[in-house]
């Protein structure tokens, strides 16, 4: 059984939400229970590393038992030279940093349905698939600016497809540490550039993979990309594609939650009572339970 760890930062929050209370959406809030429970059945334990912002608004929401090893609060300690704004997903890299090998880092949108210890075996690091390189969103290394001293190692091989992490196995310390420190790094130097989705897939996908190459340690891609969102398999769902269309699409949001919700209920029923009492949930809950009245 491997252990993972589910990460959330919320320092980058409100840097654009600046005037809110903490909140994660209805869709994710489910996906993140279904992700943690779905891994305790069929891979081994979890945990939640976050910051005190986190562990209180997932223990007011009465999920914090989804995690059997509990919630660390370790991304309380992230410097304040950290762009935010610019560097929403840094807390994977520092919660990496802090764990034991093997892990597995897993998104709060991804859920693994079904044992992968035979898909993991003999391996030191996989990430569910690699991204093409487009100019777009991984431009070449001019495009960064850094403070004065900063180099970019001569031995990264630019040409190497960078890594989607939004699962990603590591079995190798000394990779994990160098990885994570050229990562930490990058983000400390940068002093130009506001885009969100370049500097942040540079540090957390392309390194990986640069690094990787540097030490001469294959990543082992799970399935292409085109798999994974073709309903070509039933091992694994990502829903970081669909989420725009739920913020802008009730009707979808509600289908989704719907069925999120019958799924919780049908494998852990269990948790019934927990998302019955989530009141960014009712509106859903109480649907299926009106439809389920009617019907008997």
């Amino acid at each position: 059984m491997i252990e993972a760890f589910h990460s959330n930062w919320t320092a980058p929050f409100f840097e654009l939400n600046s005037h809110n209370e903490y909140y994660i959406e209805d869709f994710e809030i489910l996906t993140t229970i279904i992700s943690a429970l779905k891994w305790r059945e069929k891979n081994g334990a979890i945990r939640m590393i976050t910051d005190e912002v986190g562990a209180e608004y997932y223990k007011n929401l009465g999920i914090d038992s989804i995690w059997d090893l509990g919630i660390d609060l370790s991304l309380n300690n992230i410097k304040d030279d950290i762009d935010r704004s610019l560097f929403w997903a840094a807390g994977k890299i520092y919660a990496l940093k802090t764990q034991k090998e093997p892990c597995v880092m897993i998104d709060t949108d991804f859920i693994v349905w079904e044992s992968i210890e035979e898909i993991l075996k003999n391996q030191k690091i996989c990430t569910i698939h690699k991204e093409k390189i487009t100019n777009e969103v991984y431009p070449d290394k001019y495009f960064f600016e850094m403070k004065d001293g900063y180099i970019f190692d001569k031995d990264w091989d630019w040409s190497v497809l960078p890594s989607n992490t939004a699962f990603t196995y590591i079995a190798d310390e000394k990779f994990k540490e160098y990885y994570t420190k050229c990562a930490i790094d990058f983000m400390e130097n940068l002093i130009g550039g506001k885009d969100r989705i370049v500097n942040m897939v540079f540090a957390e996908q392309r390194l990986l993979s640069m690094c990787a190459n540097k030490m001469d340690i294959p990543i082992k891609e799970i399935m292409s990309l085109e798999d994974l969102f073709g309903n070509k398999q039933k091992i694994f769902t990502h829903t970081w594609g669909y989420k725009d269309s739920m913020k802008r699409n009730y009707i979808k949001r509600k289908d989704f939650c719907i069925r999120c919700i019958k799924r919780i209920i049908n494998d852990y029923p269990e948790y019934e009572g927990i998302l019955a009492n989530i009141k960014e949930l009712q509106p859903y809950y109480n649907e299926i339970k009106y439809l389920k009245l009617n019907k008997s």
